[in-house]
């Protein structure tokens, strides 16, 4: 092993551009051996092959870091390695261990990748996808859901037995992609090639949900998209990393864009796009939009004027929110969306008869000033007649859905009514099975289809196909039990 650790030490000094620090050095000693695609991820990574230094003399559109003074941060002239990130912090790090000798944490959190990006943190920190696991658990409608799809069942005497929330189906299932709480549990002894040692013992790990509440007590998931230990922008850019959670039939937004005439082209060119330059230009590098482009990325023209600012607030640039809840809305104020009341007093953006919760929500000063930051994105290509003729339908369509969804509400709160189903879990009997078809399935797709031009998502692909045939089911439903 130690040979083997010798001779990638030596090609690193022919391969890597950058000096790698000491204390790197011996982690790379042993985990070429013990976890070898680890160390070649890295290897590939912008972080080997570069330092605080040379990131910071970039020019400003090209600097992928945020902070502006690097003295006493880290080593600024070495490559960014294993122990530049995995030491940081670590009075604040529940997982941070004694490991051969050095202090480290087992999950590098964004508080840590702050260090250096400290704008792109602080704007993902501000964002929905931060709050992700918050808004499954602390949201009572939501976590009722949860509750009752993921938990193990039983049946007897003619009746369904619900068994309970369970950690692990809800772990894999809706928190695999909202976030789990990844605490520590004392210490555990593993065995490796080295013998044994100890470790943190990690609840609810493996996970990289978007919301993921860490042993220091940050939220969030920079691998989410970034995936470990290349943290590649190129992946990050690509549409197969949002496809991770964003899928039909309940978010199908990788669905509609892999039909869409941008997927379509994806499809056929990717492989003369370029996914790594920043900044990205619209003509040059790319000749279809990603998710990335239209949701965060720094885009230019030609001129290098800048057509889009970098955010890492993916729902900065939209105006209304059309996926998860019963209506479409204006997007909500704050990224907390648990700590709105509507009329009826629950912790959702309508209430089940469309009135709004105005005041949890961006007003139309608002609206209208993210509808021009996609407004400019979208003119990167396309003209402006297409272009406002493309979001006033999406804004009509919206509506024309949202009228499918009251229609199965008020079947649903007749049935509520007249006891052919009990109101006190809404998620748990068939014709509310129907009713939740209709808003997260049926309208989600829709909505996403006009947004995205993936039309037979919103025909015959959980569309208006699906919408129409769910109210009759729930119509002989009401019916069969006058």
């Amino acid at each position: 092993m130690r040979k083997t650790a010798f001779l990638f030490l030596i090609m690193s000094s022919f391969l890597c551009a950058q000096k790698i620090s000491t204390e790197t050095s011996e982690c790379l000693d042993c985990h070429i051996a013990v976890t070898p695609g680890i160390v070649s991820d890295w290897k590939s990574s912008l972080h080997s092959n570069s330092s605080l230094k040379l990131a910071i003399n970039r020019g400003e559109l090209e600097r992928r870091i945020s902070i502006t003074d690097i003295n006493g941060i880290i080593p600024t002239e070495v490559a960014v390695g294993c122990y530049e990130c995995h030491s940081l912090n670590t009075d604040s790090h529940k997982d941070a261990f004694d490991h051969f000798g050095y202090t480290i944490n087992v999950v590098v959190s964004p508080n840590d990748c702050s260090t250096c990006h400290p704008v792109e943190t602080n704007e993902y920190g501000n964002s929905k996808k931060a709050y992700a696991h918050d808004i499954l658990k602390k949201n009572p409608v939501y976590s009722m859901l949860v509750k009752t799809i993921t938990s193990p069942k039983d049946f007897d005497e003619g009746e369904i037995y619900y068994h309970g929330s369970n950690e692990m189906s809800s772990g894999e299932s809706c928190f695999a992609c909202h976030g789990t709480v990844v605490d520590v549990e004392g210490m555990k002894t593993i065995k490796t090639d080295l013998g044994e040692i100890d470790v943190p013992n990690l609840t609810n790990w493996p996970n990289q949900g978007v919301g993921r509440i860490n042993p220091d007590g940050s939220f969030g998931a920079c691998t989410s998209c970034h995936p470990r230990h290349s943290f590649s922008i190129e992946t990050a850019r690509k549409p197969y990393t949002c496809a991770q959670c964003h899928l039909e039939p309940d978010v199908p937004a990788y669905n509609v864009y892999k039909e869409s005439k941008h997927g379509n082209i994806f499809s056929s060119k990717h492989m003369d796009m370029n996914f790594s330059n920043v900044p990205w230009n619209m003509s040059k590098d790319i000749t279809a939009p990603t998710c990335a482009t239209c949701h965060n990325s720094l885009l230019v023209d030609n001129d290098e004027n800048i057509i889009a600012e970098r955010t890492h607030d993916f729902g900065s640039r939209l105006w209304v929110r059309i996926f998860g809840l019963i209506y479409s809305h204006p997007q909500p104020k704050s990224p907390r969306t648990y700590e709105i009341k509507n009329s009826d007093g629950l912790p959702l953006p309508t209430n089940f008869v469309n009135v709004q919760a105005t005041e949890f929500l961006i007003d139309k000063t608002e609206q209208s000033a993210r509808k021009e930051k996609m407004f400019n994105v979208c003119r990167s290509c396309h003209g402006s007649n297409w272009t406002e003729k493309q979001l006033k339908k999406i804004d009509e369509v919206n509506s024309m859905a949202d009228q499918m969804v009251f229609t199965a509400t008020k079947m649903m709160q007749q049935a509520w009514e007249k006891g052919i189903a009990d109101p006190s879990n809404p998620f748990d009997e068939n014709i509310e099975f129907y009713w939740q078809h209709q808003w997260l399935f049926y309208a989600n797709s829709i909505r996403y289809a006009t947004a995205m031009m993936g039309p037979d998502y919103a025909g015959f692909k959980n569309g208006w196909f699906q919408a129409s045939h769910n109210l009759q089911k729930m119509k002989n439903l009401l019916n069969a039990k006058k």
